[in-house]
């Protein structure tokens, strides 16, 4: 008698930025200050989540801190979220709070993505943190979810395609968007980057979920606005 052997699901990964806080608003540095999303950052999460009830996700992972962590409940997936240390934001250190404007009063040519903060997290450790990360979730299949924030995820999205931390100042993210990761269908050893920083209030028309090669249904699912 045969077996049959079911191949795994490739991974693709769904990262999502956290709703509007207050300091989003005003572009101030929120590194590991633990804010709440703001009301209207609220209603954006439950709007995100109307686009993903269907896609069935096999592992949901989400920074500790408290703006991610609303974000995935709201989203209506905190029942299977597990914490991710590494999903955090960047350390800002001294500039915690600060806005680059007013830190180019001082520095006029500063660069997170190249100078860092002091007393903060640096580039290198940034990077390595966005690298270990990956590392992990390569041990995954299926489709996984990660909530994070804005620039530790345009971190991600630069180490996943193998550009440097530099280059992650090219990625930006909105409040409550969402972006894919994952690999080229026709050269699964390419990682690339499937979709970026759609909004809630833009995703109706997107598609946020093809599926493998592999899996049997070949229409591409697609979500409105309602």
């Amino acid at each position: 008698m045969s077996i049959t052997t079911i191949a795994p699901t490739p991974l693709r990964l769904y990262l999502i930025r956290h709703g509007e806080t207050e300091w989003a608003l005003t572009g101030r540095h929120t590194g590991l200050t633990d804010l709440p999303l703001t009301a209207n950052g609220e209603d954006e999460a439950r709007e995100l989540g109307k686009h993903l009830r269907e896609i069935r996700f096999n592992h949901v992972l989400t920074s500790p801190l408290k703006r991610a962590r609303q974000t995935c409940e709201l989203a209506e997936l905190d029942k299977v979220a597990e914490i991710e240390p590494d999903l955090a934001e960047w350390d800002y250190g001294d500039y915690e709070g600060k806005r680059s404007l007013d830190i180019r009063e001082e520095r006029p040519d500063w660069n997170i993505f190249r100078d860092g903060c002091p007393h903060g997290e640096m580039p290198v450790q940034v990077s390595d943190r966005a690298d270990r990360l990956i590392a992990r979730l390569c041990t995954l299949d299926g489709i996984v979810t990660l909530f994070s924030h804005a620039q530790f995820g345009g971190v991600l999205a630069a180490r996943w395609i193998g550009l440097s931390l530099a280059q992650a100042q090219h990625f930006p993210l909105g409040t409550a968007s969402v972006s894919i990761l994952s690999f080229n269908p026709q050269h699964p050893e390419v990682p690339v980057i499937a979709l970026w920083n759609a909004g809630s209030h833009n995703i109706g028309n997107t598609v946020i979920y093809s599926p493998s090669p592999t899996d049997d249904t070949t229409m591409l699912k697609r979500r409105s606005l309602e």
